[in-house]
């Protein structure tokens, strides 16, 4: 009468390498995209306590887009761990600095869960500044997510 509800193995998930430009894309909707399929929620064998989501690189990362005054005003904070010591960042700063790919790797570690499946789930998101990257071997599928939702893309 019921069908049995499926929960997935760890022997039994099948990774996929999945490429994502992200030249001209919003930030916050990228992540939530990106943190979808780290999860493995677009899957229908998805297991709440089983790493089943796919390996994700994100290149381009320097060519983001954050929407209206974003880009001055959000500020990133980090504390020192002195007493005092909470320092900020634009995020102008950040994506015109040394390594502008962390806007995209915070957006999307704040959208996974905290914890041991989290934080194992985030090292399967490998993120370049540039066009290149050295996952090639991996045959990773391209996902269009410009042609997701217009909204999506944007100039800068």
């Amino acid at each position: 009468m019921f069908g049995k509800t499926h929960s997935t193995k760890v022997a039994e998930v099948e990774k996929k390498w999945v490429l994502i430009d992200a030249k001209g894309l919003v930030v916050g909707r990228l992540a939530t995209i990106v943190a979808m399929r780290l999860r493995g929620k677009h899957k229908a064998s998805f297991t709440p306590h089983v790493d089943d989501g796919d390996n994700i690189i994100v290149i381009n990362a320097d060519k983001v887009v954050l929407t209206g005054k974003k880009l001055s005003d959000k500020m990133y904070y980090h504390h020192t761990g002195y007493i005092g010591g909470i320092k900020e960042r634009s995020a102008k700063f950040i994506l015109e600095g040394r390594f502008p790919e962390r806007i995209v790797e915070k957006a999307v570690e704040r959208m996974l869960p905290r914890g041991p499946l989290g934080r194992k789930q985030l090292g399967n998101l490998r993120v370049y500044k540039g066009a290149e990257h050295p996952h090639a071997a991996q045959n990773p599928t391209v996902l269009d997510v410009a042609s997701l939702n217009p909204k999506n893309a944007r100039s800068a």
